[in-house]
């Protein structure tokens, strides 16, 4: 009896009769659309569904919570404007003032030999006989700049006009001086000389011999629109103390003033009613802009206590550009 054929089961059956291969059959449309059908059990669609509900929260999430930009309005800004003037100490115009003269400021300190006060002992220092009275103290019996021949004689204040060391102060703070010292904002100490004068408006111009690296001059001011009422400041060494800032008004403008010997009358001045006291010769009188329109000269007081009263003078600016050659206004 013939025994039937024996095929191991790692292999594929094969027909029983050799035919021809079959040409491959192309998918039916139902078995292509089931190929992509997920089950609603499936893994894949539930991480997708919670994948797009998460985007959708946050994207609510960021609407709800984003503010509504709104369009400044002017009372807004006023209202800021209101806040921060009451929560906040604003400088006044005078601070502004005097923090941009301060560097420009310099203390003037004029010596003399002491056989000169021997000579004239109820005399400090040979008087001149053009200017008006001097506002720095005269007296000082110590030896100053390391010369025991020469003694202090006054105190007065000088502004920096030129970053060259260029300085404007009064005549009668330095006329018949046998040295001059000046001492700018930094506490540079340096002689000066000087170089210019011009008597019928008491001024002086000075030049350093040495100055800071840093020199800022002062910005100087046509007088031209200045009225009475305008605020001033007055800055120098009343008393050889400071720099001192003292604030005020213009009071008039083309003023007369005469010395108390009575041989010098000086004109077209500026009355002001900042404090001004002995020391404060040569110094600026400043605008709230910082700016110079004029050098304090002299005070009027009918005492002999040499003091404030309330009536200041200052040589305007203009007189005192062209005594250090500089053109005017």
């Amino acid at each position: 009896m013939r025994r039937p054929a024996l095929y191991s089961s790692s292999r594929s059956a094969r027909p029983a009769e050799s035919t021809p291969e079959a040409a491959p059959t192309q998918p039916t449309p139902a078995e292509r659309t089931s190929r992509w059908r997920v089950s609603p059990s499936s893994p894949r669609l539930l991480w997708t569904a919670i994948l797009v509900m998460a985007a959708l929260l946050a994207f609510s999430l960021s609407l709800g919570l984003r503010p509504m930009q709104r369009k400044l309005t002017q009372e807004d800004i006023n209202h800021a404007v209101m806040k921060t003037m009451e929560t906040q100490v604003m400088p006044s115009e005078y601070a502004k003032a005097y923090e941009k003269i301060q560097p420009s400021v310099v203390r003037v300190v004029s010596y003399v030999k002491r056989s000169r006060l021997k000579d004239d002992p109820e005399s400090p220092l040979p008087k001149a006989s053009a200017k008006p009275k001097a506002l720095g103290p005269a007296t000082g019996d110590a030896p100053k700049g390391g010369a025991d021949d020469e003694v202090e004689h006054g105190v007065g204040t000088g502004v920096v006009i030129i970053d060259k060391g260029v300085i404007l102060t009064n005549l009668h703070v330095v006329s018949g001086a046998d040295q001059i010292k000046v001492i700018f904002s930094d506490g540079l100490e340096a002689t000066a000389s000087v170089t210019g004068v011009q008597p019928e408006n008491d001024l002086a111009v000075l030049q350093a011999h040495k100055i800071p690296d840093d020199l800022i001059p002062a910005t100087m001011r046509s007088t031209a629109d200045l009225a009475p009422g305008d605020k001033v400041l007055a800055v120098g060494f009343p008393f050889g103390i400071g720099p001192s800032a003292s604030g005020g008004i213009i009071s008039g403008l083309k003023r007369a003033f005469r010395s108390p010997q009575g041989k010098q009358e000086m004109t077209n001045l500026i009355q002001f009613d900042a404090a001004a006291n002995p020391g404060n010769s040569g110094g600026p009188l400043i605008t709230m802009d910082g700016e110079v329109v004029g050098i304090v000269t002299a005070i009027l007081n009918p005492t002999p206590a040499r003091t404030f009263i309330g009536i200041g003078f200052a040589v305007p600016i203009e007189n005192a550009a062209a005594a250090a050659g500089l053109p005017p206004f």
